[in-house]
């Protein structure tokens, strides 16, 4: 062995005997005595820390902010700020801070009365007065209406009452006709219809023309303008017959006496018209001034309709009401409310019971004239409804709206029956056929007229060749033409060829 290598040395490990707890609890009482003796160690003998009794304080800490929150929600803070800066004030608190709103100054005064406690809460809600809640009763009112309205209603159901048999009667007579025989018809009229084309486009004004209709024998048309003025015109020929002046301002609509050019004198009565200026004016077929004024109406006058028996005449306001006048008596016997918003269009049954309106409020209401009672209400258009009409089978009712659609009602099951998608702008005019109701003519703002077949109400021809909105249509009395206005200024008249 040289002497540059050092002697290798083995180290033995300790070998302890007995349990190994004892000895693990010997080192540590000589480590805690050890560390007494140098000092690093303080144990004052008798001196514990209770960790359970710490826990349960913080515990009761928590649940006790959770209780004032508690309360804090369940107190009543009014929302009126001014009522709320005078409790603050009786409370000893400055009634505003720096940058502090109505919402923060509430909960401010509400996070204070509930860190007051219950004591004073219950003093604040004794102080409280308690204000009792009437109870108000749901109940149907009405109001005296004048003597002229109740003989009117009793002529009403006089004359309605028949004219519901007779029309009863037909139907079972019509009921009893074989079902081939139906059919032929039907195909012969959809055939008829489906070959409709322009035979005379007549330029009827100087500004739009916002309504035509027949006359009831078919041998005049009469159309009223923007300009104020109203026409007859000659059918089929297309010429001019007389012009009637008198309204100032725009014409909504002039319709003929149910029985003008038939029974009556050329002398009396023979049709009505409205502006927007609200006067609404009569008018004979010799003369071509107004024979009488209707006075009475606030604002606007949308459209006004004769009842069938031609003593009455319907007209509607913008006043959200529509009105029903005697022209026997010359005054105004109903004035009825029911929309929310203008009423744009009326109706009335053929039997002459019930009366039919809709408003600019998407809906329409079904009228008993006999009891003045409101029989069915027309819940279902998106937008306000522009025109109404009632088919001659005096049960189903069509209706033209802002959203495009047509939607034909039921009376006797009170619903709506079908919807037809009938155009892609607003609906201005419906038109059921003035003999049986066997088609429907609608008249929209995207310049075309429509002719739908009844029942089933599928499209059987497209009326186009107005350059502007369609504003009016009608049917002739014979089903044998149809007339459209437009905003164009020109009528055209459809025909077959």
């Amino acid at each position: 062995m040289s002497d540059d290598e050092a002697p290798f040395s083995f180290k033995r490990q300790k070998i302890h005997y007995g349990s190994l707890q004892g000895q693990i609890r010997d080192n540590a009482e000589d480590s805690i005595r050890l560390g007494l003796e140098s000092g690093n160690i303080n144990i004052t003998e008798g001196d514990h820390f209770d960790l359970e009794d710490h826990v349960n304080a913080q515990r009761e800490e928590v649940l006790a902010e959770f209780e004032r929150r508690k309360r804090a929600r369940q107190i009543l803070v009014s929302t009126d700020d001014a009522e709320v800066k005078i409790k603050l004030r009786e409370l000893g608190e400055p009634i505003c801070l720096f940058g502090e709103g109505p919402a923060d100054r509430r909960e401010r005064l509400r996070q204070f009365l509930a860190s007051l406690g219950e004591g004073h809460i219950l003093i604040d809600k004794k102080e409280t007065p308690k204000v009792e809640e009437k109870q108000y009763e749901q109940k149907t009112w009405y109001h005296e209406g004048p003597v002229g309205l109740k003989k009117a209603r009793i002529w009403i159901a006089e004359y309605s009452l028949p004219r519901a048999e007779s029309r009863l009667e037909e139907a079972k007579t019509y009921k009893q006709i074989p079902d081939s025989q139906k059919n032929a018809k039907k195909q012969e009229l959809h055939r008829f219809l489906r070959s409709l084309s322009n035979q005379c486009s007549q330029i009827g004004d100087t500004r739009p023309i916002s309504s035509c209709q027949f006359s009831p024998n078919g041998k005049l048309l009469a159309t009223s303008s923007w300009s104020g003025l109203c026409k007859l015109w000659s059918m089929p020929e297309c010429e001019p017959v007389k012009t009637l002046r008198g309204h100032n301002y725009n014409v909504g609509n002039i319709v003929f006496h149910p029985q003008a050019t038939l029974s009556i004198q050329d002398s009396t009565c023979c049709m009505a018209s409205c502006s927007t200026d609200g006067t609404v004016k009569l008018w004979s077929l010799e003369s071509d001034e107004p024979i009488a004024d209707i006075e009475g109406h606030g604002s606007r006058v949308s459209q006004v309709s004769f009842h069938p028996s031609g003593r009455f005449l319907g007209t509607t306001c913008h006043d959200n009401s529509w009105r029903l006048w005697d022209l026997e008596a010359q005054d105004e016997i109903l004035h009825q409310e029911g929309h929310s918003k203008p009423v744009y269009c009326i109706a009335f049954q053929c039997d002459g019971s019930l009366v039919t309106t809709g408003g600019l409020d998407a809906f329409g209401r079904v009228w008993d004239l006999r009891t003045g009672r409101c029989i069915m209400f027309m819940e279902g258009h998106q937008k306000g409804i522009l025109s109404i009409d009632v088919s001659p089978n005096g049960y189903h009712i069509a209706t033209g709206s802002e959203d495009n659609t047509v939607k034909i009602w039921d009376v006797r099951q009170r619903k709506c029956a079908y919807t037809i998608p009938a155009h892609s702008n607003l609906v201005s005019r419906v038109r059921f056929q003035k003999e049986n109701g066997d088609f429907l003519v609608t008249g929209s703002y995207d310049n075309t007229a429509k002719v739908w077949a009844h029942p089933g109400w599928s499209p059987l021809m497209t009326l186009a060749g107005h350059e502007g909105k369609v504003m009016g249509v009608d049917v002739s009395p014979d089903s044998q033409y149809i007339v459209t206005s437009s905003w164009d200024r020109t009528f055209k008249l459809w025909h077959v060829e």
